[in-house]
């Protein structure tokens, strides 16, 4: 009977192992479900978000670090494990950000800023929503769910579980990553920029050469319907840049943005 017993305790210490530290996987996962690309946007319902969520759980949980003790301080580790998470999820979301900035600084460069606007869930301008929803394909069709797996069993190298992170270290991480995001997002929208450049220029001296015509109604079917034409040619060769950049921060989601 000793030795019965002796299974049952053990197997009941096993059992609150595993489920404590699949609980704080799960913590870290959930938390960068809320913002992460494709996975976590608004229009996925919150019980798919669970199911994707508890299947990545699955996949993390046996490859991740050593767990801390629950009974020494489990609301700090549950905190932790929710912080790194969110701000895992951040440093993708960022991305997705730069590529709706460049997409609304062409829309702006080129008139089109209105054109269909509110065909996402979050009023945006065509240009805006193209790139998005290409953007998250390309991520996608590149095994999207693969290299994230990876990157959550890898951010338990740098943060183990129950390790918060300095505030002054994620301030820093933070401001780097914004401002490399809006610095790509300006890279990538810089053609329609010098393209309407160059149309204003022009247009002011057409209209310096000949006052009595009305430059502004014909000059703006030319810059839409150059805009257009610029977004066939150039959309392919912005996607390729941005899915390169997203990448490279999804295979070092903490590292400091150059």
């Amino acid at each position: 009977m000793t030795q019965i017993f002796d299974f049952v305790t053990q197997f009941q210490d096993l059992g609150a192992e595993l489920a404590w530290r699949f609980w704080l996987v799960f913590l870290r996962c959930g938390a960068a479900m809320a913002l992460l690309p494709a996975f976590g946007e608004q229009a996925i319902p919150q019980r798919i978000k669970l199911v994707i969520a508890i299947a990545f759980t699955l996949i993390v949980a046996p490859a991740a670090g050593p767990m801390p003790n629950p009974s020494l301080s489990p609301l700090a580790d549950m905190g932790a494990e929710v912080v790194i998470g969110l701000a895992l999820g951040l440093a993708l979301r960022i991305m997705v950000l730069a590529l709706q900035i460049a997409g609304s600084i062409a829309a702006n460069a080129t008139s089109l800023s209105q054109l269909f606007g509110g065909a996402g869930p979050e009023p945006q301008p065509a240009i805006s929503n193209l790139l998005l929803m290409a953007g998250l394909a390309l991520a996608l069709a590149a095994g999207l769910h693969i290299h994230l797996s990876q990157a959550l069993i890898q951010s338990y190298a740098g943060f183990p579980a129950g390790t918060l992170p300095r505030a002054t270290d994620m301030a820093g991480w933070g401001v780097q990553h914004i401002a490399a995001a809006f610095s790509l997002a300006f890279v990538l929208a810089a053609p329609f920029t010098i393209a309407a450049f160059l149309y204003n220029v022009a247009l002011g001296v057409i209209n310096r050469s000949l006052p009595a015509l009305m430059v502004s109604f014909i000059g703006a079917p030319a810059l839409a319907g150059g805009g257009l034409v610029l977004i066939a040619v150039v959309a392919p060769v912005m996607l390729a840049i941005w899915v390169a950049k997203f990448q490279s921060v999804l295979a070092a989601p903490f590292a400091v943005a150059p």
